[in-house]
């Protein structure tokens, strides 16, 4: 989703690629160390974790998903258990997650919000229509703090901690895509309102499942990034009115 940004940071893709690539995953280091235990679990450090890494992004976006990764590598948690597994083919879940982006977009710009009755123009980011000064800094923000920062702290990381008070049963993973994206929603209603709170609900369901099902994130990272820089270009070329009409006159 189009997320508000007061300062960039550059370590985001350096930091998933380094993840993605790790050869030692963190499931074959000892597990005798009793701080790594206590931050896994939900005792007063494991809480106090969990605060820190929540309030990150107050200070800025994406410091919260830089915490995570800090956090699986003290806590020795497996990378994979915040559905960072290398993916078969890296080209083709780039591919796979630029179509599937795009296409969800579309879907939603065309047919999902005006059936909730959202207005056709975000204006919250109308601003952004042919502003070529702020196209390239937003272009970033999209795919380090969208991209990276919210999937790896809104599905990766709450889907662990959640999992690990939950289980992994039908009910529970449900519940946990649900939990996940109400408050994914609500981190959206500040700046966006209503209609902007309810798109990002539907996208959290939609990508919460997937990452139920897949427990892989790296095309989700793609695909969130994708929506919303094709979001981002309907802005900036004054189409978001067109798109929105297309089906619904």
């Amino acid at each position: 989703m189009l997320p508000v940004i007061e300062d960039d940071l550059i370590l985001g893709p350096y930091v998933v690629v380094w993840c993605l690539n790790m050869t030692t995953d963190s499931s074959e280091l000892p597990h005798h160390d009793p701080v790594a235990a206590r931050l896994r679990g939900f005792g007063p450090l494991g809480i106090l974790a969990i605060l820190i890494i929540l309030a990150g992004n107050f200070l800025f976006p994406p410091l919260s998903a830089v915490l995570v990764l800090i956090w699986v590598q003290l806590s020795r948690t497996p990378w994979r258990e915040i559905g960072y597994v290398r993916p078969k083919s890296w080209i083709g879940s780039i591919v796979v997650g630029i179509a599937f982006g795009c296409a969800f977009k579309f879907l939603m710009k065309a047919i999902v919000m005006p059936l909730l009755g959202a207005p056709p123009i975000n204006a919250a980011y109308h601003y952004l229509a042919g502003n070529q000064a702020a196209l390239p800094g937003m272009v970033f923000t999209l795919i380090v703090i969208a991209g990276f920062g919210e999937e790896t702290l809104y599905r990766g990381y709450m889907f662990e901690r959640l999992g690990k008070l939950l289980g992994h049963a039908v009910w529970a993973s449900t519940l946990i895509v649900v939990l996940t994206s109400a408050v994914f929603a609500l981190a959206h209603y500040s700046v966006q309102g209503l209609a902007g709170s309810e798109q990002a609900m539907m996208t959290g369901l939609v990508f919460g499942t997937i990452f139920a099902v897949t427990g892989r994130i790296f095309t989700l990272m793609v695909a969130h990034a994708a929506f919303d820089l094709l979001a981002l270009a309907m802005i900036y070329w004054n189409i978001e009115t067109t798109v929105a009409h297309l089906i619904f006159k």
